[in-house]
């Protein structure tokens, strides 16, 4: 299999020599000036995401896009601080000197352009249920890591494992429902598993897209509940080297976090490097510290690249490290925890950096070959990846790991967006991926396997005066191979092979019904096939409290969803209301039924009885809203909340659905005070209030509501180099004692971190 992914990159090129790419170079030209007064906007920022494209406007309000194509269809964007965003499709070939009035607004410039569709698209005309996080909002978070960034998004949750691990749940779905895509490759890092996170450093990411509600048709199988696309930053425009040193200190777990990149474009060839850093002790609450509950982390990443009228082509290539302790037990009856010979850990000891037994060792490796090319007014967009994740859990010894699994994974994806046909634009595309995976250690969870999938799909796209309309079919084919496994004399695994194939399809539209006034709309079906863990386990995953037994015979999951948005956005008041109905059929998920039970034989001889959860499947209806409304009644002062909810149902027993988040509302002032020599000044005060959450499964239990309070306060000051930044968020600053309904701590009676505030800067150099 690996040969025909070597033959399908050879052909492509082939089939595409370098002298069909190319084009006439062109400069495009352009001035941004104020829509009112008509002066000249110097410092404005100019993108175009299909191109890698960026620049900025001089003194007199005017800019060049270098080495662009002389012809072709683009989205460009302009960005300018204090202004409505500004997004339109500009022809190459025939729009030249444009003039763009920005219009002043007390909105912040929101993030318009949406690139999780064949498409690039201002949010007016795409009929997806998405939100966009910044850079700066990421870093300001105070997040232990990138998912904890995102988790208090309405509609996004996280089930969490201490500060180190985080899982995205979108609308209820999670794990292999929601698929994590990474410098345009989709992530395979063993995400089945309940404490494993993804493998990603936190300061890559530039822009984070959350895609609410199936994604199957651009995505395929894994998508069937959302996509976390994680972008990297626009390279600089031609001429321009800089860098940047980021560093942030959190005080209740000791978190230090810091990172150093680099990066230029010399006439088109384009690189940046970076290397991230991160240390923590146990996180705590009151005045308990979890012992071997910190970790560490060291990331290596670059990007070697060109930039030309024929379009881009960048090579990544990462190498994400990092030490996780593991919690086995929880604090005795007056809340101590105790060593194993039953002695009180002191503060001191659980501070301590260093991890003790048990600890996950985790090494994940990922280069990526990300192009666009430009074949007359079409554009050739392919992504192919190669990943290895190497993970171990050392059990009884820091020397041997019990479990260690080896993933490689190669990825595909070509797409193909054709000339517009009049006012319709079609792409087409295939993607694949080949995976295989070795157990090399002395405990088994899941068994060796490989697997085989490949989908393609057809999308069509007509945009409109005031909005848009879209419609796609795809077909998907999954083979799954497990091996036998023989340890001691002992059958672990039995073989199987598995085959799953499904036809998905969307049909969604936008529309600006009124002035500002957008309704969307999105009907789409989803696929999943069952993961490993699902298919073939058979074993305790360390941490996990339980042992788990998989069904070879399990079909795969499919779905209807219906997604209804409206949004606002006028000068001083914006507001989105989003509510969808989301039908699961043969959903899978774990129970532990009739208190079935297993003994468990540990390495040191000892025998535990451990609670046996077997994998089985019903019919799933999974049903909720957001809502937000952001008042901007001065200038300097916003007031922006929200609201979510989510209900699981098992159409089986009409009960509650594992891994339901509680529903939640957010509040927060946030004052922008102009202050001389400074920019980007604010002060921030929220309250998040979460509900009870009464209905639960049958291994859960009663989580019972909680109100945290936040607040923050940063600001810029102008350098040569760019903008020197300085934060500091403080989170549950009241130092509530709190349980999360999806902390995997909860069971065992950890509660969630209490009070944390972190500090951090961002210095720009050269």
């Amino acid at each position: 299999m690996k040969r025909v992914h070597l033959l399908l990159v050879i052909a492509l090129y082939l089939f595409f020599p370098v002298s069909s790419f190319a084009t006439e170079v062109a400069q495009f030209r352009g001035k941004v000036i104020d829509a009112s007064t008509q002066a000249p906007l110097a410092g404005a920022t100019i993108y175009i995401t299909d191109l890698k494209a960026i620049t900025s406007t001089n003194a007199q309000g005017e800019f060049i896009l270098k080495n662009v194509p002389a012809k072709g269809k683009f989205l460009l964007e302009v960005r300018f601080v204090g202004y409505k965003t500004y997004s339109t499709v500009v022809d190459l070939g025939s729009q030249h000197n444009l003039v763009i009035p920005l219009s002043p607004s007390v909105i912040e410039s929101a993030e318009v352009v949406i690139t999780g569709s064949p498409f690039s698209s201002n949010n007016k005309t795409n009929s997806l249920s998405v939100v966009t996080v910044g850079k700066t909002q990421l870093a300001q978070s105070g997040g232990t890591n990138l998912v904890d960034a995102i988790a208090k998004i309405p509609g996004v949750s996280q089930v969490s494992t201490g500060g180190a691990i985080s899982k995205p749940i979108v609308r209820g779905l999670g794990y292999n429902r929601v698929l994590t895509m990474v410098d345009g490759a989709r992530e395979e890092a063993q995400q089945w598993g309940d404490e494993h996170g993804i493998q990603v450093d936190q300061f890559s990411a530039a822009r984070i897209e959350i895609l609410k509600g199936p994604a199957s048709l651009l995505y395929g199988s894994d998508a069937l509940g959302g996509v976390i696309n994680v972008i990297d930053d626009l390279v600089p425009a031609p001429g321009v080297h800089n860098g940047a040193f980021s560093s942030t200190y959190s005080t209740n777990n000791g978190l230090s976090a810091s990172s150093l990149m680099l990066q230029g474009n010399n006439d088109g060839f384009v690189y940046r490097g970076r290397a991230s850093y991160k240390n923590a002790y146990g996180f705590g609450y009151k005045d308990t510290t979890v012992p071997n509950s910190g970790f560490n982390e060291l990331d290596f990443n670059g990007m070697l690249g060109l930039n030309k009228s024929w379009g881009y082509s960048h090579l990544s290539f990462s190498r994400f490290h990092t030490n996780i302790g593991l919690v086995e037990n929880g604090p005795d009856a007056e809340g101590k925890f105790l060593n194993e010979d039953g002695d009180v850990i002191s503060q001191s000891e659980a501070k301590k950096r260093e991890l003790g037994l048990p600890f996950q060792n985790l090494t994940h490796y990922r280069a990526a070959l990300n192009s666009n090319f430009i074949l007359g007014k079409g554009q050739l967009k392919t992504v192919f990846a190669f990943q290895s994740n190497i993970r171990k859990e050392f059990e009884e010894s820091v020397q041997e790991p019990g479990l260690n699994l080896n993933l490689k994974s190669y990825t595909y994806d070509v797409k193909y967006n054709f000339p517009n046909f009049g006012e319709w634009q079609p792409a087409v595309g295939v993607q694949g991926m080949y995976q295989n995976n070795v157990n090399s250690g002395e405990e088994f969870l899941i068994p060796d396997y490989n697997s085989n999938n490949i989908g393609a799909f057809v999308y069509l796209k007509r945009n409109f005066t005031k909005g848009a309309i879209n419609a796609g079919v795809r077909y998907d084919y999954k083979k799954m191979n497990g091996k036998d496994l023989s340890f001691n004399g002992e059958q672990i695994f039995n073989g199987f092979n598995n085959e799953f194939s499904n036809v998905s399809g969307s049909l969604g539209f936008a529309f600006e019904v009124a002035k500002n006034l957008v309704l969307k709309g999105n009907a789409g079906s989803g696929f999943r096939a069952p993961n490993i863990a699902e298919l073939g386990a058979n074993g305790r995953h360390e941490g996990t409290f339980r042992y788990e037994i998989g069904n070879s015979n399990l079909k795969q999951e499919t779905s209807l969803q219906f997604d209804l948005g409206l949004e606002y956005t006028a000068e001083q008041v914006t507001f989105g209301l989003n509510a969808y109905a989301n039908r699961i059929f043969n959903y899978i998920y774990p129970g532990n039924f009739n208190q079935e039970t297993i003994p468990f034989n540990n390495e040191d001889g000892s025998v535990e009885t451990l609670p046996v959860y077997r994998y089985v499947q019903t019919n799933a209806d999974l049903y909720g809203g957001e809502a937000s409304v952001d008042f901007h009644v001065v200038k300097s002062l916003h007031f922006e909340n929200s609201f979510t909810y989510t209900k699981g149902v098992n159409r089986a027993n009409d009960q509650a659905l594992p891994f339901i988040p509680a529903a939640s509302i957010s509040n927060e002032i946030r004052f922008e005070p102009n202050v001389k020599g400074l920019t980007d000044s604010y002060l921030k005060v929220g309250v998040t209030n979460t509900f009870k959450q009464a209905r639960f499964d049958s291994f859960e239990t009663q989580t019972n509501g909680y109100t945290l309070l936040d607040a923050g306060f940063g600001t810029s000051f102008n350098t040569g180099k760019g903008k020197l930044n300085v934060w500091v968020t403080g989170q549950n600053l009241l130092n509530k004692e709190y349980y999360n309904h999806l902390s995997r701590y909860k069971p065992v009676g950890i509660y969630n971190p209490g009070r944390n505030v972190t500090f951090g800067i961002s210095v720009p150099f050269l």
